[in-house]
């Protein structure tokens, strides 16, 4: 998911994909430091959060990297998933593992996520939102701020945020509800719900 922006990657890895149509299907991913996928124990847990929301949502997958939680959703009936990913080569490579799917419901978006959420026109808010930025560059609070102000999350929208775990502090907007929350030895990964509509 999350990557060091300023480096090129080199080499490949891949993920999987646990369940639904893919299931077992591994996609190609380019190697970069500071990639991190999101682990199939992780990604497994929050797709059973999620089990009962996931199916027909409009995703939003900022920070895509891999695209573990973007082809997961997708895998899992999601109705659309939008991946934004700012370095050219990885979005390159996340258009040519949906083109191996055989899908039209996922789009990528090769540009900043800041960049995209203050610039770009809101024209269906979004029910599921992916948050998993690279780690120690502070970008969730400024991600978080847009989402909410610009109108990105339908009422009840479920935001997905996955941080390091010694990130003590959010700046969560507040009608968010957290809803579940659970640490791995490195990462903390939370699950909030909006609660209606925005001010």
């Amino acid at each position: 998911m999350a990557k060091n922006l300023s480096k090129i990657p080199q080499g490949k890895g891949e993920v999987r994909i646990i369940a639904g149509l893919w299931r077992g299907r591994k996609l190609p991913v380019l190697l970069s430091q500071g990639l991190r996928p999101t682990s199939d124990r992780v990604r497994e847990t929050l797709f059973n959060w999620l089990m009962n929301d996931i199916v027909e949502a409009r995703c939003l997958d900022c920070f895509a990297g891999s695209g573990a939680l973007g082809f997961e959703a997708l895998s899992r009936h999601a109705a659309k998933v939008v991946m934004l990913e700012k370095s050219t080569v990885i979005a390159k490579q996340l258009k040519q593992n949906l083109q191996q799917l055989k899908t039209e419901k996922g789009e990528v978006h090769c540009t900043d996520t800041l960049q995209y959420l203050t610039q770009q026109t809101v024209e269906q808010p979004f029910d599921i939102v992916f948050l998993d930025p690279p780690f120690h560059q502070n970008l969730l609070a400024q991600t978080l701020c847009l989402l909410d102000s610009e109108h990105w999350l339908a009422e009840n929208a479920l935001i997905y945020i996955e941080s390091e775990k010694d990130l003590t502090t959010l700046a969560i907007p507040a009608n968010w509800l957290l809803l579940k929350e659970k640490f791995t030895q490195q990462v903390a990964y939370r699950l909030y719900q909006k609660q209606g509509k925005s001010e």
